[in-house]
């Protein structure tokens, strides 16, 4: 998932928190509000009804035409008024008997409040005369809850368009954000070997963006010293080295071809001449290894077909190897010919796939080397299997060091360039290289290369 993708979500769930907290806070106290405010009403009637019923006379008559003309009449209204003498007959709706909680809590703080689903009572303690009268007020809150209700819903409604406006700004905000970040990556993703001069537009300011662009830049240059460094080796080694070491192997082989040089002499510019081939052979390795590490564009790119490309591969072993015993398995190839194409340099490629099989060849002393070709998940996968000596388990992930050799393959000629060179190859065309091994019994190393249609 992209940073820009996170942010955004991770806005929406911080606002989602925010909002929903908000939400409940509202919720709560608009629901403390409403009930305190309808048990402030409930408590006013309890102070009527007994004015009005406990303590008749002039005084209870204006109480009475007060709440006859001012006060509504609400939903189920109810009174009860009785002794406290007289607990043990109490049985009032809504589980209310002298020991209930509500009755002991107005006996002890001489009033009291009690809730059961949309039912509310007020009671407190009057005293007339010696004794103590308890006096309850009844009543249903239809239109408080119908409140509540409206409310939920417009609060779970509104959170919900919230969400998605939030969502909305998040993306937009975080798209804006990161707009210098994208910038920066189409600009580093047109870098190559051939414009290592461009650098990124240095931003004023000194936010993270600004330090990304100098830090980056700053790379650019050391890149380009070194690939500068590389290329004026590639170009001048090949007239600086192959030169003198074409004088000594020519000065050489001249001198073993005299008739007046003795024995002694013959073998010693043989044995000049043989190192010095050996030598022009390794400089040739390692020119070719330090080109193939340029960027793939300044190479000549075109379609290539990967099963006629292992079959010249494969030919043009059997022309240096007579005795090299090589079989294609073309039976797991697609049938859809498309899928056999990759972009690429062919030159490359083929030395690359050559390597692999000669390698194949030489290390099985020219026991069967079979190769097959086969398409999985878009890439074309070449496998190359041979009967060899195998590599010991430990050195496997050095045989793409350059000049490194199996410790089991000192009897055999090479100089630990070929699969360095190989594997520079293979991703310079965006492919990769899987190897497995058992000492004794033989090497598969698969070539996966992504097709030309999807590279």
């Amino acid at each position: 998932m992209k940073i820009q993708s996170k942010i955004t979500l991770l806005f929406l769930l911080l606002s989602g928190v925010i909002l929903l907290l908000l939400n409940i806070t509202i919720f709560y106290l608009v629901y403390r509000f409403g009930f305190d405010d309808f048990f402030k009403r409930l408590e006013a009637r309890v102070n009527i009804s007994a004015e009005v019923h406990l303590f008749p006379g002039a005084k209870s008559q204006a109480y009475q035409e007060v709440r006859n003309r001012y006060l509504e009449k609400l939903e189920s209204e109810k009174e009860h008024f009785f002794s406290t003498d007289t607990l043990n007959k109490i049985n009032i709706n809504g589980g209310i008997d002298a020991k209930s909680s509500f009755i002991k809590n107005i006996l002890k703080d001489s009033a009291a409040r009690y809730k059961v689903d949309n039912i509310f009572y007020a009671g407190r303690v009057f005293t007339k005369g010696n004794s103590k009268y308890i006096v309850i007020v009844s009543a249903i809150d239809p239109s408080g809850f119908q409140e509540l209700k409206d409310l939920q819903r417009i609060l779970v409604y509104g959170f919900l368009a919230a969400m998605i406006l939030v969502y909305f700004i998040g993306k937009i905000f975080s798209f804006y954000t990161f707009q210098p970040v994208r910038r920066i990556i189409n600009n580093v993703k047109n870098i190559t070997a051939n414009n290592l001069h461009f650098r990124l537009d240095e931003l004023s300011g000194k936010d993270e963006i600004a330090e990304l662009s100098y830090t980056f830049n700053d790379m650019l240059n050391r890149l380009e010293t070194a690939f500068e460094t590389q290329n004026n080796f590639v170009s001048n080694a090949s007239h600086e080295l192959r030169t003198p070491l074409t004088i000594i192997s020519s000065e050489a082989e001249l001198a073993i071809s005299k008739t007046d040089v003795s024995p002694e002499q013959r073998e010693v510019f043989g044995i000049i001449y043989s190192e010095a081939e050996k030598l022009g052979q390794i400089l040739n390795s390692l020119l070719t290894l330090a080109q193939s590490g340029f960027d793939g564009k300044k190479q000549r790119w075109e379609s290539i077909r990967i099963d006629e490309l292992l079959m010249t591969a494969s030919e043009s072993i059997k022309r240096i190897n007579i005795d090299s015993n090589i079989q294609i398995d073309l039976e797991d190839m697609p049938t859809d010919e498309h899928l056999l194409y990759v972009s690429g340099n062919s030159n490359l490629l083929r030395l690359a796939v050559t390597n692999i099989i000669s390698n194949a060849c030489k290390y099985s002393d020219n026991r069967m080397v079979k190769i097959r070709l086969l398409t999985e998940n878009n890439k074309v996968i070449i496998s190359i299997t041979d009967q060899g000596i195998g590599i010991p388990e430990s050195e496997l992930q050095h045989i793409f060091e350059p000049f490194f050799r199996a410790s089991n393959t000192h009897s055999y000629e090479g100089h630990g360039v070929g699969l360095p060179l190989t594997l520079n190859i293979i991703r310079l065309h965006r492919g990769s290289i899987g190897i497995r091994s058992d000492v004794g019994k033989g090497t598969e190393i698969k070539v996966f290369l992504p097709v030309e249609a999807s590279a």
